[in-house]
C-alpha cells in the first residue's frame, strides 16, 4: 500500500470495534494541515466518527508518514493530547542580544480539553528574558478552556546561560601558545647539545 501511495492506520477506541484502514498519503497530508485536532472519519460513505490523531509514524530518514492510529472522540468530552511548544521573540531577547543562549529544553507539553479546542501550539513570549533566566511551565497562559496538565513548577522549558564559546576559545588560544613554547624549546636544547658534543672532537683532531 505504501507503495502505491497510500499510509496504513487503525481507528479504535468509543467502545466500538477497531478498523484498520488505508488512506491517500496527499489527502492526509491535506487533512491533518486543515482539520485541527478532530478528523470526521467515514468508512464506504458511512456516518463521520469524531476522531483525534493518537499516534504518528514517520520514515527515520525521507520523514513520510508511514503508519498513524486514530482513537474516536465525543466532543462533549474533554480529551488529553501532547501540543507543541513555541517560543517567541528570542532574537530579541536583552540576554541573546548579549551573547546567552537561549536553549529550548521542552518542545511539547500536555493539555486537557474538548477536542474540538485542542490547539495545535502554545506558545510564550521570551523577549524579556535576560541571562541566567529560567521559564517553566507555571509561567505560560493557556488558551481558554485549555488546561495545562502535570507538575508545571518543575518543567522547565526554556533557559537563557551565559555564552561559553568565547571562553573556550580562549583556553584553546592559551593550551595552543603553551604547547607551541614547549615544541619551541626543545630544537634549541637539542642544538645545545649538539655544539657541546663537537667541541671534543675538534680537541681531539
Amino acid at each position: 500500500m505504501r507503495h502505491e501511495g497510500f499510509v496504513p492506520g487503525v481507528l479504535y477506541g468509543g467502545g466500538a470495534e477497531t478498523i484498520s484502514f488505508a488512506v491517500e498519503a496527499r489527502a492526509l497530508r491535506m487533512a491533518m494541515a486543515s482539520h485541527g485536532a478532530v478528523f470526521d472519519v467515514s468508512f464506504d460513505g458511512a456516518r463521520p466518527t469524531p476522531a483525534v490523531l493518537k499516534e504518528i509514524q514517520r520514515h527515520p530518514v525521507r520523514g513520510d508518514t508511514t503508519h498513524v492510529d486514530l482513537i474516536r472522540v465525543r466532543l462533549d468530552q474533554p480529551i488529553q493530547a501532547t501540543v507543541a511548544v513555541e517560543l517567541v521573540g528570542g532574537e530579541s531577547a536583552p540576554g541573546v542580544r548579549e551573547g546567552g543562549v537561549l536553549e529550548h529544553v521542552t518542545h511539547s507539553v500536555l493539555v486537557e480539553a474538548l477536542p474540538t479546542a485542542i490547539p495545535e501550539s502554545i506558545s510564550h513570549d521570551v523577549s524579556e528574558m535576560v541571562i541566567g533566566d529560567t521559564l517553566l511551565l507555571s509561567a505560560f497562559e493557556a488558551p481558554e478552556g485549555v488546561t495545562l496538565v502535570g507538575e508545571l513548577d518543575e518543567i522547565v522549558v526554556a533557559t537563557l546561560t551565559p555564552p561559553r564559546l568565547r571562553v573556550e576559545d580562549e583556553e584553546i588560544e592559551q593550551e595552543t601558545e603553551l604547547v607551541g613554547e614547549a615544541e619551541g624549546e626543545a630544537p634549541a636544547a637539542g642544538a645545545e647539545e649538539s655544539s657541546a658534543g663537537s667541541g671534543p672532537a675538534d680537541d681531539s683532531e
